[in-house]
This record gives structure tokens, C-alpha cells and sequence, in this order.
């Protein structure tokens, strides 16, 4: 190996071992925060979605395409809607959930729960068939609660949030429940016997996603509630809002509708308990971004995710997605690098502050290392001096000494930086020889 190479590796073995105790305590701290931080989130979570074919089961699984992009699997948990979703978190069988506003007619501020923002409105829907109508009015058409007395009405499982939602609305229109037909069908038996005219109307809360509000709005014979009253629910009920269904927003060619309807509409989140992991509440606020920014049929462009409406506290990675979008550094690095650095930079900031001071002692230390090298032999040098000056003292054996001294120094390697304390020592040992052969 030549000598240059030698020589530098040697260097770097020494200055290595030299900062040896200031990379160990660098890796304990990092390994530390590490742990205090807990940048890297699990790779599963369960998200409560809704009933089959509902925009809540559409929507998840939209978000679980989008986050198995990163390797994160989304397990999905079917249910009857926004109330038992709501249920299912609060008792801390599920990670997050789709509810609706009003789902229970509680205030959440002081709840556990964190929001993601408003991701879109649940109009309430209440289709109804045009020959029961016509048995109210000749027009055959529908305006007001009120106007349902008489008829058989389906209003959903409890767990959809849609009974609880339409009891407030009969009491605010003083409605006795017992002068129509209440009935607790599942969606999609509550549609089917709605086609069979097994009952007059049907009522539930869904985004107009959903494949059965779709196919009902395109179904002849089948009639959609206008509620003249929009605003004045909307002033009665905080968590409702006045939204308007245009014409011809379903179907442009066949005019569908054939003129605006008004409808009242709930606020939708996405709620997550306090356990989930600040990376999954970001990766799932950046996924509502594309899933939700959309224009729909009740909302231009970028209007949804917001912070308005909320009944629960808007969790802190929500917020910043909302306001600033994606981070800067997702925008470039994947996902898993970007979180770490984003979440270890200010641990890496208090680190660096501790250790700058620390690492002054490094130099000292590989300095001390390499000089002891030389001057570790001195003694022994000294030594032999003493010994000369004593009496009894053969030069046979003083020589030897010094040649096995001189042998010994003579294997000793130090960068050339050092060189010259080697060189000296050397010098010395010949020097302490020429006195022993003038002696």
C-alpha cells in the first residue's frame, strides 16, 4: 500500500476514534427525539364509511386508492351512516369516520375528536312518488313536511343520522309523527320498495355522489321535495344550509331537473380520533384536496376542504393543508423522507445547538491521541538516562535498551502533521546514545 494512502487512512482512524464519544452521544440524541417524535406513521388504519353504494362508501374507498399510493392501507368499516360512524369513534373502534352535522344534536368543543374540515354537503334528500303527491295536491308535487301526513315514509336506520336529523324537523314544524307511516328500512330495500310502490316516500342524507340519488333523479314517476323553505331551516338549525339543486344539472340533454330545486343540506367531515398518527391526519387532508376540491353540483371549485362549519375542533395538519396546500418538500421528496425531515428538523435544530459546543472538544482529543504516540516513550527514555548515571550500570545493557527503544518508535506511524515530534524523539534517542559512548 503506498505510504500517502497509508498515512490518510491512518488519519481518519484516528480522528474517528477521536470523535468517537461525540458520535455516540449525536446518535443517542437523534435516536431520542426519534422516539419522542414518532415521525413515521403506521401503516394501517380503519375508516368507517357508510352503507353500500352510498357517496360515504364511494368516498372511501377513493381514499383508500389515494393513500395505498403510499403505502398506507386504508381498512374500510361498512355502516348504517354518520351516527353510528360517530358511535363507532367514540368508542374507539374505528381510527376515523365520515359524520354528518347534527348527527347527534351535541356541541363539540369540548370532544376528543378532531375534524379535517368540511368536505362537502349532504342534501336531504326526500324523493317521493308522484301518485301518492297527487293524492295531496293536483299538481302532485311536494313543498313542505307537513304535506307528508298520510303517507308511508321511510326514514332510514338510526345509524344513518337521518332519523335523528328529521325528528328535529318535525318538532321545529309542529308535526305529530303518529299522522304517517314511519319506517327504518336500509337504503337500498327502502329505494327498491319505493320502485314498488311499497311505501310513498323515502328520506336519507347523502352527497349527490351516491349511486342511489343519482338513479332516483333519472327515475320517471319519481319526484324530488322541493323545500321552499331552505332559508328558514338554515336560521333554525346551525348545522344546516341552503343549497340549490340547478336545472338541468343532472342530465343537460334531458333537462334534468326541469327547474331549481331547493334543498337543505348538512356539512360532512372527517373525524379522527386522538390516536391517529400527525402523518395520516396530513396524508388524508392533502388526499381531500383532489377527492373533495373539485366543482359539484352544489359547490364551484375549490370551495371544499374548509374550517367553516365545523362542529368539531379542526385538527392542526388540516388546518395547514387547507391553507397552505401540499408541503413544499412532499412536492419533490416521497412521502416517507418528506415526513421525517419535516418532523425531525426542529429536533435536528436543538440537537445541532448541543452539540456544536461539544464538538471544540474533538480536536484537543485527536490531537492528545496522536502526540501520545511520541510522548509516551520519553519516560522510558528518561529512564534509561537515570540508569546511565547510576552506578553499576553496564553499556551492553544500556545499549540494548536504547536499541530496543529505538526499534519500538521506529514502527510508530503519525500523519505527517506530526511528523516532526516524531523525528525529534528520534533525535534525542541518538543523542542519549553519543553520551553513553562518551561516558
Amino acid at each position: 500500500m503506498p505510504k500517502a494512502i497509508r498515512y490518510t487512512l491512518l488519519t481518519l482512524r484516528d480522528l474517528l476514534v477521536s470523535a468517537g464519544p461525540f458520535v455516540l452521544l449525536a446518535a443517542l440524541l437523534l435516536a431520542l427525539a426519534y422516539w419522542w417524535l414518532d415521525p413515521m406513521p403506521p401503516r394501517q388504519i380503519t375508516l368507517a364509511t357508510g352503507p353500500a353504494q352510498s357517496a360515504y362508501d364511494e368516498f372511501g374507498k377513493r381514499y383508500k386508492q389515494a393513500l395505498a399510493a403510499h403505502r398506507i392501507e386504508v381498512k374500510l368499516r361498512p355502516s348504517q351512516g354518520g351516527a353510528e360512524n360517530l358511535r363507532l369513534l367514540e368508542d374507539g373502534e374505528v381510527d376515523m369516520g365520515f359524520v354528518q352535522g347534527g348527527s347527534n344534536g351535541a356541541t363539540h368543543t369540548e370532544s376528543d375528536l378532531e375534524s379535517l374540515g368540511s368536505l362537502f354537503v349532504e342534501p336531504v334528500w326526500l324523493f317521493y312518488r308522484a301518485e301518492a303527491a297527487r293524492q295531496v295536491n293536483r299538481q302532485a308535487t311536494l313543498s313542505a313536511l307537513s304535506e307528508l301526513k298520510g303517507l308511508r315514509v321511510n326514514l332510514g336506520t338510526e345509524g344513518s343520522g337521518a332519523p335523528t336529523l328529521m325528528d328535529k324537523l318535525f318538532e321545529a314544524n309542529r308535526i305529530d309523527t303518529s299522522s304517517m307511516t314511519l319506517m327504518r328500512l336500509e337504503q337500498t330495500p327502502a329505494v327498491m320498495a319505493l320502485l314498488e310502490g311499497k311505501i310513498d316516500a323515502l328520506v336519507f342524507a347523502s352527497a349527490p355522489e351516491s349511486l342511489m340519488v343519482q338513479m332516483l333523479l333519472q327515475t320517471p314517476g319519481i319526484r324530488l321535495m322541493d323545500f321552499a323553505q331552505s332559508e328558514a331551516y338554515a336560521r333554525r338549525f346551525p348545522f344546516l344550509t341552503p343549497v340549490t339543486l340547478p336545472r338541468g344539472v343532472v342530465d343537460l340533454a334531458r333537462d334534468v331537473p326541469p327547474q331549481d330545486v331547493r334543498l337543505i343540506a348538512t356539512t360532512t367531515t372527517l373525524l379522527a380520533t386522538p390516536d391517529v398518527h400527525p402523518a395520516l391526519l396530513q396524508l388524508f387532508s392533502q388526499a381531500s384536496l383532489k377527492l373533495h376540491g373539485s366543482a359539484g353540483w352544489f359547490n364551484r371549485a375549490r370551495e371544499f376542504p374548509n374550517a367553516a362549519n365545523t362542529e368539531y375542533p379542526l385538527a392542526k395538519e388540516a388546518e395547514r393543508t387547507i391553507v397552505n396546500g401540499v408541503p413544499l418538500l412532499q412536492r419533490y421528496l416521497p412521502f416517507a423522507l418528506a415526513n421525517l425531515l419535516e418532523r425531525m428538523w426542529l429536533a435536528l435544530g436543538i440537537i445541532i445547538a448541543i452539540l456544536l459546543p461539544l464538538s471544540r472538544v474533538v480536536p484537543p482529543l485527536y490531537e492528545f491521541r496522536i502526540r501520545s504516540r511520541v510522548f509516551r516513550w520519553y519516560g522510558q527514555l528518561r529512564q534509561i538516562e537515570e540508569r546511565m548515571q547510576a552506578e553499576g550500570r553496564s553499556r551492553t545493557e544500556l545499549r540494548e535498551a536504547l536499541n530496543q527503544l529505538e526499534a519500538r518508535v521506529g514502527k510508530v506511524h503519525v500523519p505527517l502533521s506530526y511528523a516532526d515530534e516524531l523525528y525529534a524523539l528520534r533525535n534525542y534517542i541518538d543523542m542519549v546514545r553519543r553520551k553513553l559512548e562518551m561516558a
